[in-house]
C-alpha cells in the first residue's frame, strides 16, 4: 500500500500507524493517574526516607546530613534488637501457622454446599474489622479475671495462664491474635483450588481413592503459585505487624517486652522521641531485609512452585 500524500508531497504515515499511536497515548493518559499516584506516595517517599536516615532530623528545623550515624545508634541500641528478635519469632511462627490453617479453610470451603456462599462471607468478615477493635476485643475476651476464655477454660478444670501479663505467654498471645484474620489468604487459596481442572481432579480420584495422597501428590503442587503468595505477603506484613502489638503491650512491649516488635520501637523513635533520622534508618534496614528475604524465596520457588505448563 502506497502511504498517503500531503498537500505539499509529504509522506502520510499508514491508518495502522497513526492508529497505533493513539491508542498508544490513549493508554498513557489512562495509565497517568496510577504513575502520578505512584511517583507522589511511592518514589518521593522512598527517596526522602534514604536521605533523612543519613541525616539529623528532628521533625524542627532542617535535616543536617550526618553519614552513617544512625545506623551506628540502631546497632547499639538494645531495644532494636530486642525488638528485632521478637518480630523474627512471630513472623516464623504465625506465617506458617497462617498458612496451613488457611489452606484447610480453603478446602473446607472448596466443597460446594448450599451455604457455601454464607461461609465464605463468614470467615472473610474479620478481616474488615479494624484492627484496633478487634485488638480491643481480642483484650477483653483474654482478660485473666472475667475474660469469657479464662472463664471457660477455668470451667473445664485447666488452668489458663496468664495471657497479656505473663512474659512466657504474651508474644503466643500477639501470635493467636494474628492468626484470626484469615480472609485473604483463605480466598486466594480457594480461587487456586476452584481452578484445579476437572479431568485432573477426577483422573487423580480414580488413580488412588486417597485423599490424602491426592492433596500431597496433585492439589499441593498445583496451587504452589498461591501458597507463593501468600508466603510473600504473608512474610511482608509478619515484619511490619504495629496495631496489635501497641494495643496489647504498649509502646514499651509490656510485660518485660516481650512483645516489643520492630515498628512498634520505630514508631516511638519517630513520634516520642522525634528522631526522625534514626527512625528512617530503621524503616531503611527493615526495607533491605524484606527485600531480600523476598528475593531468596523467589529464587527457591524455582524449584517447589510450579505453573500449568511447566515442563519440570
Amino acid at each position: 500500500m502506497q502511504p498517503e500524500l500531503t498537500s505539499v508531497g509529504a509522506a502520510k504515515p499508514p491508518r495502522r500507524l497513526r492508529a497505533g499511536r493513539g491508542e498508544a497515548r490513549a493508554g498513557f493518559l489512562f495509565a497517568l493517574p496510577w504513575m502520578l499516584g505512584l511517583a507522589v506516595f511511592t518514589i518521593i517517599p522512598l527517596l526522602l526516607t534514604f536521605y533523612i536516615a543519613q541525616s539529623k532530623f528532628m521533625i524542627t528545623g532542617a535535616p543536617k546530613y550526618i553519614g552513617l550515624q544512625n545506623y551506628a545508634a540502631i546497632w547499639a541500641d538494645a531495644a532494636v534488637w530486642k525488638s528485632a528478635g521478637n518480630t523474627m519469632m512471630f513472623a516464623v511462627i504465625s506465617v506458617p501457622i497462617k498458612l496451613a490453617l488457611a489452606l484447610v479453610l480453603a478446602l473446607m470451603l472448596n466443597r460446594v454446599t448450599a451455604l457455601s456462599g454464607f461461609y465464605r462471607t463468614v470467615f472473610y468478615l474479620p478481616f474488615l474489622m479494624p484492627a484496633v477493635a478487634g485488638s480491643i476485643v481480642f483484650v477483653l475476651l483474654l482478660n485473666p479475671g472475667a475474660g469469657p476464655v479464662n472463664l471457660m477454660l477455668e470451667g473445664m478444670g485447666l488452668h489458663p495462664p496468664d495471657w497479656l501479663r505473663d512474659p512466657a505467654a504474651a508474644l503466643w498471645t500477639l501470635i493467636l491474635l494474628s492468626l484470626w484474620p484469615l480472609g485473604v489468604e483463605t480466598l486466594v487459596f480457594l480461587g487456586g483450588l476452584q481452578n484445579i481442572p476437572k479431568d485432573v481432579s477426577e483422573a487423580a480420584d480414580l488413580d488412588s481413592p486417597r485423599g490424602w495422597h491426592k492433596l500431597v501428590w496433585i492439589t499441593i503442587p498445583l496451587i504452589t503459585p498461591m501458597i507463593l503468595f501468600n508466603l510473600i505477603i504473608g512474610i511482608i506484613y509478619s515484619f511490619q505487624v504495629f496495631t496489635q502489638a501497641l494495643v496489647i503491650g504498649g509502646t514499651t512491649g509490656k510485660p518485660a517486652e516481650a512483645t516489643l516488635m520492630y515498628m512498634v520501637v520505630l514508631y516511638r523513635t519517630a513520634f516520642r522521641y522525634f528522631n526522625m533520622g534514626q527512625a528512617a534508618a530503621m524503616a531503611t534496614v527493615l526495607f533491605v531485609v524484606v527485600l531480600v528475604m523476598t528475593l531468596l524465596i523467589f529464587r527457591t520457588a524455582r524449584s517447589w512452585v510450579y505453573y500449568e505448563g511447566d515442563s519440570r
